[in-house]
């Protein structure tokens, strides 16, 4: 028993250090600053207590990007799951040609989201994008796609949903693939339909992959940067700015390191406001097969 005892504390060791060292030392280090002033480079940092907290509920801009950090979290979350579990449901079955579709699915997740938001940036762009030419083959005016804080947002959060579908598309296809067939047979042999089979019997059985999903899919929505970078710079006028993206500008362009690490302890905050009960939640809801 001491013996078993000391292998688990030998394999978990290591972990336990990179957790440290990896995310409770930058969060630590991260709350100490948000109580300074500093601009990040200087050796002058003055002790300021919660102004930096008490600043940031009186900033208008701060909550203008709360507000987009929960579309993009929230809207990010819905559409993946929602596209992803069909694109699941539909390459559960078998036909020829399934294997292709699901590397197809599952291709925009190898490629950088930087690198996704500047590939669709020429899609979008006013002058020479993909669709305002489209639209002018048929003799249709241009549109100027980023020209409102709105649309920026959603079609920011359009594309980082589809970027990430193929995620949630394996983990639903692993979920449902771990449900025993009887299970799906018994429903039928008294005889449910499609629809019912699907919302008594799949869908209760696949809430595991569907916690996974949901809380995963939250996290980085909640975090989402490099697509705004690529596709809105944050603009028009900072308005599809994330907290990420807003934490960024604060410390490398307005010199604000204490401000910043105080708006990204909020956003840490916020996450796990939001994750830890969405999470308890879908857990009570699993059920053992």
């Amino acid at each position: 028993m001491k013996r078993r005892r000391y292998i688990y504390l030998c394999l978990t060791i290591p972990a336990i250090l990179l957790i440290i060292l990896f995310i409770a030392v930058p969060l630590f280090n991260a709350i100490s600053l948000s109580f300074l002033k500093w601009n990040g480079y200087s050796q002058n940092r003055k002790w300021i207590g919660f102004e930096n907290y008490m600043q940031a509920f009186s900033d208008r801009l701060f909550w203008r990007t709360l507000i987009n950090t929960l579309i993009y979290g929230f809207g990010s979350c819905l559409l993946q799951n929602l596209g992803g579990l069909f694109v699941a449901i539909f390459l559960n079955n078998k036909f020829r040609g399934r294997n292709g579709v699901r590397v197809v699915v599952y291709m925009p997740i190898m490629i950088s989201a930087f690198i996704m938001g500047q590939i669709l940036y020429y899609f979008f762009q006013y002058d020479g994008g993909v669709f305002n030419e489209i639209l002018k083959l048929f003799g249709l005016p241009a549109v100027y796609w980023m020209e409102k804080g709105w649309t920026a947002v959603s079609l920011i959060t359009l594309v980082n949903s589809w970027q990430y579908i193929g995620l949630c598309m394996i983990i639903y296809l692993a979920g449902l693939q771990n449900i025993p067939n009887m299970y799906r047979e018994a429903a039928r042999l008294d005889g449910a339909n499609k629809i019912y089979e699907f919302a008594h019997v799949t869908l209760p059985l696949l809430i595991p992959a569907i916690t996974t999903a949901v809380v995963t899919n939250l996290i980085g929505g909640f975090k989402m940067f490099d697509v705004i970078v690529a596709m809105s710079g944050g603009g028009p006028s900072k308005q599809s700015m994330s907290l990420s993206y807003y934490i960024s500008t604060l410390y490398f362009t307005d010199e604000r390191a204490g401000y910043s690490s105080a708006i990204g302890v909020i956003l840490f905050a916020v996450i796990i406001i939001i994750t830890l009960p969405v999470n308890a939640w879908l857990r009570k809801k699993e059920v053992e097969y």
